[in-house]
C-alpha cells in the first residue's frame, strides 16, 4: 500500500512578514496623509518686483512690462502673457527678453503701441532654478482702472492630479534609493553571505525597480506637471523634447543610464559574487563592487543634488557635494536599517558580526548627517526668524526632533547589539530522532513517530524524493527559527529596529517634503524686497499724535493729512487742537519726512499759517515711496517745546 504524503503546515518562515507590511503600511499612510494636504509645490523662486507694480495706475501706456524674480528662472514663449480688458494679448507675443544684470533677474515684454485706457492683467509661468513650477498673476490700469473679462486658471501650476502623481513619484524615487544603495551596502560590507539570500535580493531589486519607475514617471509627467496640467501631454514629442533640454530633464535622463550601470552591478553582486568560493578572489572582487557601487550610487545621488536646492542660491560649489555625501549617509542609514530588519525577520543565518558591522556604519553615517544637515540647515534657513516663521522651518524642526526620537531608538539597538551572540543549535535528547536528519529515502509519513522505513534508491522516485528534501529544508527552517526565536537578545534587536524603521520611514517623508517647500532663507528675502517694493496704500494720509510740551497749556493735539499721498507733489494740512479740543495756535510749529530705509532726510517743511490752529503747505515734495516718519516739533512758550514723530506708508 502506498502511503499518501502527509499535508504540512506551512513553516513559519514562509509566513507574510509582517514587520515589511507594517512599514509598507505606514509609507501608504504617511505619503497619503501628507499628499493629502499638499497643494502645488511652493514656489523656490518668488516674484519680488514688477514694473508697473501690482494695482499701479499710470498716466500714459508703459512700453513694455518688466518682472523681477528672487532667483534664476527658466522661461519660454508665453511664459509672461499681458492681456488687455477684453482679454485680448496686449504684448507682441515675444520670447520674454532677459534683462537680468548680476544678481538680479528680471524678464520683460514689449507692448503693442497706443494702448487704450483700462486694467490689464499681467500673467506669467516660469520653472525656477531648483526645478519647480511657479506663476502668478497681477493688474495694472492705465488712465484709470475698469472692468476686465479675463478669467485666469483657478488651478496653481504644479496642482491637480498630475501634481499628485508626481509628487507620489518623487516619494517613490527616495525611497527607491534608499532601498537600492542602503541594502547593496549592507551586503557588500556588512553581511556577504546575504548576497545568496533571497530576501536580501528581493529588497534591492525592488528598490532598483521603484527608482527606476519612478524616475521614468517623472520623465513623462514633467512636461504637463510644469505645463497644462493634463496627463494626455505625457506623450506629446514636443513637449518630451523640451523637457530633455532643461537641467531637470537632464537630471532625469541621467539617474536613468546611471540606473542601467546599477542593473549590471546588482547582477554581479547577487550572481558572481554569491558563487565565488576562492577568498582571494573575493576580496578583489569585493573592493571593485565596493569602488565601482560607490560611483554609481554617488551619480545617482547627483542627479538630485543638480537639479534641486542645492543647485541654487548660495554656495553652490559647496553644496552640491554636501548634499550628495548626505543623501549617501542617508542611504547607508535608512537602506541599511531595512535591509537588517529584513535579515532578522526573515534569514535565521544572519551572525552578531554582521549586526556589529552595521552599527558601525550607522554611527558613521550619523556623524556624516549631522555635518551635512548643519551646513544645509544654515544655508537653506539662514535666521532664527526664519526656522520658526516659515513652513521649510518648521518642517526642519520636526525633522530634528524625529531624528533625535530614531536616535534615542538606536541607542537602544546598540545595546541589544552589544548583547547579542550567534546562536548555538540545542542538542536533542539522547536518542530522540530528528526529523531534519532524517535520511534522504525516508518518507516521515510512513514510520513510527513520522518516520517511514528505509526504502531502496530504485523505489524513490525524483519527484517524490523532490517532496521529501522540501519537507526536510521546512522542518531545518522551522528548527532554526525557534532556536533563534528563544534568543532574548535577538528578539529585543528585531523589536528596536522595527521601532527604528517605522520613525526612518516618517523621516523620509519629512525630508522629501523638504525638497518641495520654499527654504526659509529664499521665503524671507523675497518677502522683504515684496515689502520694500510694493506700492503703499493709496489715498490721502490722516495722522494725529498728542502731545505735552510740559509747561501751561502745553497738552493738546496735532492733526496732520497729506493729500494725495503720493510720490510727488503734495499739499499739507496741520491743525492743532488744544486739551479742550479747541483750535490752538502756537508759537511755532515744524515739520520734518525722513524716510529711514533709504537714508533720505530729515526733509524739512515748514507750514504757513491759515487760521487759529491750522498750518499749510504745498509742493511738499515725496520723491520715493515707502515708511516715511513724520515728525512735528511744537513750540507752546519760549521754554516749553516737544517733537513727536508718526511713521506712515507713503505711496
Amino acid at each position: 500500500m502506498t502511503a499518501t504524503a502527509p499535508r504540512l503546515r506551512p513553516s513559519p518562515i514562509r509566513r507574510p512578514f509582517t514587520a515589511a507590511a507594517l512599514v509598507a503600511v505606514l509609507v501608504s499612510l504617511v505619503s497619503g496623509l501628507l499628499l493629502a494636504g499638499a497643494g502645488p509645490a511652493s514656489a523656490h523662486a518668488a516674484l519680488t518686483g514688477s514694473d508697473p507694480q501690482d494695482g499701479a495706475v499710470v498716466a500714459t501706456a508703459p512700453k513694455e512690462v518688466t518682472l523681477t524674480f528672487s532667483e534664476a528662472i527658466a522661461v519660454g514663449d508665453g511664459s509672461i502673457r499681458v492681456l488687455d480688458p477684453s482679454s485680448k494679448r496686449a504684448d507682441t507675443g515675444a520670447e520674454p527678453k532677459d534683462l537680468s544684470d548680476g544678481s538680479t533677474v528680471r524678464y520683460g515684454v514689449d507692448l503693442h503701441p497706443g494702448l487704450p485706457d483700462g486694467t490689464y492683467t499681467v500673467a506669467w509661468q516660469a520653472i525656477s532654478a531648483d526645478s519647480h513650477p511657479i506663476s502668478g498673476a497681477f493688474t495694472f490700469s492705465i488712465g484709470a482702472p475698469s472692468e476686465t473679462t479675463v478669467a485666469l486658471p483657478s488651478e496653481e501650476v504644479g496642482g491637480g492630479p498630475v501634481g499628485t502623481v508626481y509628487g507620489i513619484a518623487r516619494y517613490a524615487a527616495y525611497a527607491g534609493f534608499v532601498l537600492l544603495a542602503g541594502g547593496a551596502a549592507f551586503v557588500l560590507g556588512c553581511w556577504p553571505g546575504g548576497a545568496r539570500a533571497r530576501p536580501m535580493q528581493r529588497l534591492v531589486v525592488r528598490g532598483w525597480l521603484t527608482l527606476t519607475a519612478a524616475t521614468l514617471a517623472m520623465l513623462l509627467l514633467r512636461n504637463p506637471y510644469t505645463g497644462s496640467g493634463k496627463f494626455a501631454d505625457a506623450f506629446d514629442l514636443d513637449g518630451l523634447q523640451a523637457v530633455l533640454d532643461t537641467k531637470p530633464g537632464a537630471a532625469l535622463v541621467s539617474r536613468l543610464l546611471l540606473l542601467g550601470a546599477a542593473a549590471l552591478f546588482i547582477a554581479v553582486l547577487f550572481g558572481t559574487y554569491a558563487r565565488r568560493e576562492d577568498a582571494i578572489e573575493k576580496k578583489d572582487l569585493t573592493f571593485g563592487l565596493a569602488v565601482g557601487g560607490t560611483v554609481v550610487a554617488a551619480g545617482i545621488a547627483a542627479t538630485w543634488a543638480m537639479s534641486e536646492h542645492a543647485s541654487t542660491g548660495i554656495q553652490t560649489a559647496i553644496a552640491m557635494p554636501v548634499d550628495v555625501l548626505h543623501l549617501l549617509a542617508v542611504a547607508a542609514w535608512l537602506g541599511g536599517l531595512v535591509a537588517l530588519l529584513v535579515a532578522l525577520y526573515r534569514t535565521p543565518d544572519i551572525g552578531s558580526g554582521a549586526v556589529r558591522r552595521f552599527s558601525r556604519v550607522a554611527f558613521a553615517s550619523v556623524v556624516v548627517l549631522a555635518a551635512t544637515g548643519i551646513y544645509q540647515s544654515w544655508r537653506q534657513v539662514g535666521s532664527w526668524s526664519a526656522l520658526t516663521g516659515t513652513r521649510y522651518g518648521q518642517l526642519l524642526i520636526i525633522k530634528v526632533v524625529l531624528i533625535a526620537v530614531l536616535l534615542a531608538v538606536a541607542w537602544f539597538s546598540r545595546r541589544w547589539t552589544g548583547r547579542l551572540t550567534d546562536a548555538v543549535p540545542a542538542e536533542a535528547p539522547e536518542g530522540a530522532a530528528d526529523p531534519a536528519e532524517a535520511p534522504d529515502d525516508v518518507d516521515p509519513a510512513e514510520a513510527p513517530g513520522g518516520i517511514s522505513p528505509v526504502k531502496t534508491a530504485d523505489e524513490v522516485d525524483p519527484e517524490r524524493a523532490a517532496q521529501l528534501a522540501r519537507q526536510r529544508a521546512a522542518l531545518t527552517a522551522t528548527k532554526e527559527k525557534r532556536i533563534r526565536d528563544a534568543d532574548p537578545e535577538r528578539s529585543g534587536l528585531r523589536r528596536s529596529v522595527l521601532a527604528e524603521a517605522v520613525i526612518a520611514v516618517v523621516v523620509l517623508a519629512v525630508t522629501t517634503m523638504l525638497t518641495t517647500t520654499e527654504p526659509g532663507r529664499t521665503e524671507e528675502a523675497a518677502g522683504a524686497s515684496a515689502a520694500s517694493s510694493a506700492p503703499a496704500a493709496s489715498g490721502p494720509v490722516n495722522l494725529s499724535m498728542p502731545f505735552d510740551t510740559g509747561g501751561q497749556n502745553g497738552k493738546g493735539t496735532v492733526r496732520i493729512d497729506i493729500d494725495p499721498g503720493r510720490t510727488g507733489s503734495n499739499e499739507l494740512h496741520v491743525w492743532v487742537d488744544g486739551s479742550d479740543g479747541k483750535p490752538m495756535d502756537v508759537p511755532e510749529l515744524k515739520v520734518a519726512l525722513t524716510l529711514e530705509a533709504q537714508e533720505i532726510g530729515p526733509l524739512p517743511v515748514v507750514p504757513d499759517r491759515l487760521a487759529e490752529g491750522h498750518w499749510s503747505a504745498s509742493g511738499v515734495q515725496i520723491p520715493m515711496a515707502g515708511e516715511w516718519k513724520v515728525d512735528v516739533t511744537v513750540r507752546t512758550s519760549d521754554i516749553d517745546q516737544v517733537t513727536i514723530d508718526k511713521s506712515v506708508k507713503i505711496g
